[in-house]
């Protein structure tokens, strides 16, 4: 995924579904570029949640409305924008520090 073209989030997938199904449900509402679905670094097993970039904005926002709420596998999609992906670098300074252990009395 390129990062330039719109993208949106697609969660409660079906853990079974592949990244080929993915695109092809999503290809009902305009030219899907890529698609991606999230897996357990650990287990390689899916987590419920993927990415799929279409062509154009008029194709991302036709397929949020299309199947924000649709059924897949009896799962009820969550459609929404991606949101773009936060510098790691600086994640830390927004969390608010090192917390550690209180002490308590």
């Amino acid at each position: 995924m390129n990062g330039t073209r719109p993208r949106l989030y697609v969660g409660n997938l079906p853990y079974q579904l592949s990244v080929d199904e993915l695109k092809n449900f999503f290809a009902g509402a305009g030219t899907v570029t890529d698609a991606a679905i999230i897996t357990d670094r650990d287990t390689g097993r899916s987590k419920g949640f993927g990415f799929v970039e279409f062509a154009t904005e008029e194709d991302a926002s036709r397929a949020q409305s299309m199947f924000n709420g649709a059924q897949l596998r009896n799962r009820t999609l969550k459609v929404d924008l991606a949101k773009p992906r936060e510098d790691k670098g600086n994640a830390a300074g927004r969390r608010g520090g090192g917390g550690g252990a209180s002490k308590l009395g």
